[in-house]
């Protein structure tokens, strides 16, 4: 799968600025962003990219006295171990509870609950937030002996701590076959059983599950566009965990799920990025 590498250089560089951005970019299919000294680099698969939606993202920008302009390349296929390790992926710790760490890295705190990765691309971990905002809700849930659905996978890091916290059997599903790979080997970093990884989008739920507990962290609009699919294959009493979006966005999530039958719970939120809650009672 082919990847644009897209450069945005946003004037003045304000934190707001690129936050804005990159919600406006995920709407236009974007999946993943880095922070750069004068704006954002975004990554989008090539045969999503619609030129006209992201000069109108650009053109329609929100904040008054900011000026944008962009550039992209053909994201080259690289080492992206060592791309990680020099650029992007830091530890991240949830308290005393978790902490997720590649191989490389060195001295990392002790938890309750400790995960390897080593990403071999550069797409699929999602923003810290999310990533810390899904974590944070299966460390407060009972996940023993249920079936877990992880979502848009990436590189596991959700199914792989399901299945640590007690959770019978997970599935990871994601669209990117770079993500089913490193998947495949995350679980294998962490010696588990347990975990079916498979290449797909959320059509191909047909024949999977049920599931006591899913697990969604992509972005908006394919949350919407899929959420019927995750519900379909949902036990009564299932749980419902998504992010991937801002707080500005749940009320259109919370309307699409309460549509679906889904009773909402709660919502959690970091640095505006939102994680919510939702069981079907049936």
């Amino acid at each position: 799968m082919k990847y644009l590498e897209f450069t945005f250089h946003t004037r003045p560089c304000t934190e707001t600025a690129n936050d804005v951005l990159c919600a406006l970019l995920g709407d236009a299919g974007f999946e993943s962003f880095v922070e750069q000294p004068d704006g954002i680099a975004a990554y989008i698969q090539k045969d999503l990219y619609d030129e006209e939606a992201v000069r109108q993202a650009v053109s329609d920008f929100p904040l008054a006295d900011t000026t944008i302009d962009f550039s992209y390349t053909e994201a080259e296929d690289k080492d992206w171990n060592e791309e990680w390790e020099k650029n992007f992926f830091q530890p991240i710790v949830i308290g005393d509870r978790c902490v997720i760490h590649s191989t490389f890295h060195h001295d990392v705190p002790q938890a309750q609950y400790d995960i390897v990765i080593n990403p071999q691309m550069a797409f699929g971990t999602g923003h810290h937030e999310t990533t810390s905002l899904i974590i944070g809700e299966l460390l407060d849930s009972d996940l023993q002996g249920k079936s877990v659905l992880d979502m848009g996978c990436g590189t596991s890091i959700l199914a792989i701590l399901a299945r640590m916290r007690g959770a019978a059997r997970c599935t990871a599903v994601d669209i990117d076959d770079w993500c089913v790979r490193n998947s495949l080997e995350n679980i294998a970093l962490n010696h588990l059983d347990g975990i079916d990884v498979y290449q797909g989008d959320a059509s191909s739920l047909a024949d999977k599950g049920p599931f006591d507990v899913v697990i969604a962290n992509i972005n908006r609009n394919i949350l919407l566009a899929d959420m019927k699919h995750y519900v379909a294959r949902m036990n009564p009493g299932a749980t419902l965990l998504m992010s991937g979006f801002y707080t500005d966005d749940i009320a259109a999530i919370r309307a699409e799920a309460e549509s679906l039958g889904l009773t909402f719970i709660e919502h959690r939120e970091k640095n505006r990025w939102a994680a919510v809650k939702f069981e079907l009672f049936k």
